[in-house]
């Protein structure tokens, strides 16, 4: 995302500045203004197309299921997560997907913290982005032996902008 937005501004001929925001408040920020846009992985949804003016999908993702690797093979389906705890990021896709498969969780404040929680012991798994867990487990990296084979959606990534916006045009084009 953050090397797209580069690119994309770059070519409109504006500075990217990056800010770190509580994702809970992405739509207040916005319409506060201390924020253009709401940029990093944000699935388009009703609520999402309700509170922004959002570009055409410029990427593809899914929720999965991050879990210690020798468990993997134990869990087939969503009926077979059905005793497990998890951890999803507050406000996110990951939760949605938890909810509408009534799994039990807890909130936490980023994705990165789940894969926390799923190491540490504290939930048997959590519910991320697939890039996000392709790029954070496996070999090489800080969570070798956690991995994913569930998939519970499949979801579109888009830009918000405050509604009414015409930099949604300019994106988009």
């Amino acid at each position: 995302d953050t090397e797209y937005a580069e690119a994309v501004c770059e070519k409109l001929g504006v500075d990217a500045e990056f800010v770190i925001i509580d994702w809970d408040n992405k739509f207040l920020e916005l319409d506060a203004k201390t924020i253009d846009c709401v940029w990093n992985g944000m699935t388009i949804t009703n609520e999402v197309k309700k509170n922004t003016s959002v570009t055409d999908a410029y990427a593809k993702n899914e929720q999965v299921v991050v879990m210690k690797k020798d468990e993997l093979n134990k869990y087939k389906d969503v009926k077979s997560l059905s005793k497990l705890k998890f951890a999803v990021e507050s406000g996110s896709a990951g939760e949605a997907a938890a909810k509408d498969n009534n799994l039990e969780y807890t909130p936490v404040s980023a994705q990165s913290d789940t894969l926390l929680e799923v190491k540490s012991g504290s939930v048997d798994a959590c519910i991320i982005d697939s890039t996000m867990a392709d790029a954070m487990t496996g070999k090489g990296t800080s969570y070798e032996t956690l991995g994913h084979s569930i998939s519970l959606t499949k979801e579109e990534y888009g830009v918000g902008f405050r509604k009414g916006s015409d930099l949604v045009e300019k994106l988009n084009e």
